[in-house]
């Protein structure tokens, strides 16, 4: 990585980025599950929630970025809820695909639910709602993290195991 291309502080317009195409992504999942009932649309928004709070609670506080403006300005978040973390356990952390799954299921089951209601009562609405969907977690995410965030990281040249992770065999 360009030493020259790190930020300390990530500027406010890819802050708004990132957080823009999680919103599109949460209020796109939860429009898609809202066709089942109001009920499951909440226990999702719930679900988003605790994923948020889990990641500023557990993750964040850890982070170079804590107190900080990250890519996604948590950094900056978490220091408002929580004390500091010991940075050297961030890069110590072991993360695999597994570990992936809570938030692959914040688009897995949109997606899912998309495809039941569909068989059950077509809509071309929702057919373009899971569509988006797909586009945003696929193309938005990558481009998200590939072009905005992560080559840009200074918690990534210090050691990140999701970076670790989605980048082998790639250098940014």
């Amino acid at each position: 990585m360009n030493q020259q291309t790190i930020h300390k502080n990530y500027p406010l317009r890819i802050i708004a980025v990132t957080n823009l195409l999680s919103l599109l992504i949460y209020i796109t999942g939860a429009y898609i599950i809202y066709q089942l009932s109001i009920i499951w649309a909440l226990l999702y928004i719930g679900y988003i929630l605790f994923l948020e709070i889990r990641l500023l609670s557990v993750s964040c506080p850890d982070c170079y970025y804590y107190s900080k403006l990250c890519p996604f300005g948590k950094g900056w978040v978490s220091a408002l809820f929580f004390k500091k973390g010991i940075p050297e356990n961030f890069a110590c952390r072991k993360f695999s695909w597994a570990d992936m799954i809570p938030d692959l299921l914040v688009v897995l089951f949109p997606l899912l639910v998309g495809i039941i209601v569909l068989i059950i009562k077509f809509s071309w609405f929702l057919l373009v709602a899971a569509g988006i969907l797909m586009l945003l977690a696929t193309i938005g995410n990558s481009f998200v993290r590939g072009q905005l965030a992560c080559k840009y990281c200074k918690q990534g040249e210090i050691g990140c195991p999701a970076l670790e992770l989605f980048s082998k065999g790639k250098s940014f």
